[in-house]
């Protein structure tokens, strides 16, 4: 079974307390993954590019929210480590020497690193739940989490 890699979007979608229309459909596939026995991970970098936009706008009940959602059962924490930043180099390094870069050069593009964190802590065995798959390197496996569906 593979495992389900939730970027920022997503992320934001599923902690946000004013939950709009997308986000409860969006919880509720969570769920059906969930109850499929399909492992959730979130990546320490999803984390932070949701955390400082909460903490910058001292949204409280939304840092509760994401606290909460990932001290839960439900899903596992990727944190980063050296062998990610270095993988997330060569990804960031490779998609502009292809031409295709999701990010301004002088950007930090988080989701390099988040592709990173699943090749390296997954071994390929991983879909990357997003709202935006042009963000990530072709050969990184992305979808939308509406054509996501639990096993």
């Amino acid at each position: 079974m593979k495992s389900v890699v939730l970027d920022a979007g997503i992320l934001g979608l599923l902690t946000n307390p004013k939950r709009s229309e997308t986000g409860a459909a969006c919880a509720k596939r969570l769920q059906l993954m969930i109850n499929s026995n399909c492992p959730i991970l979130v990546p320490e970098i999803t984390d932070y590019e949701i955390r400082r936009e909460l903490l910058r706008a001292n949204k409280i009940n939304g840092l509760r929210r994401l606290d909460s959602f990932i001290s839960s059962n439900a899903v596992v924490y990727l944190p980063i480590d050296t062998t990610v930043m270095r993988q997330a180099a060569l990804l960031w390094a490779e998609a502009r020497q292809q031409g295709r870069p999701a990010a301004d050069n002088k950007a930090l593009d988080a989701d390099m690193i988040l592709s990173a964190q699943a090749i390296v802590q997954c071994k390929h065995n991983f879909v990357i739940a997003t709202t935006n798959v042009k963000h990530f390197p072709p050969d990184v496996s992305a979808d939308t989490w509406q054509n996501i569906i639990p096993e």
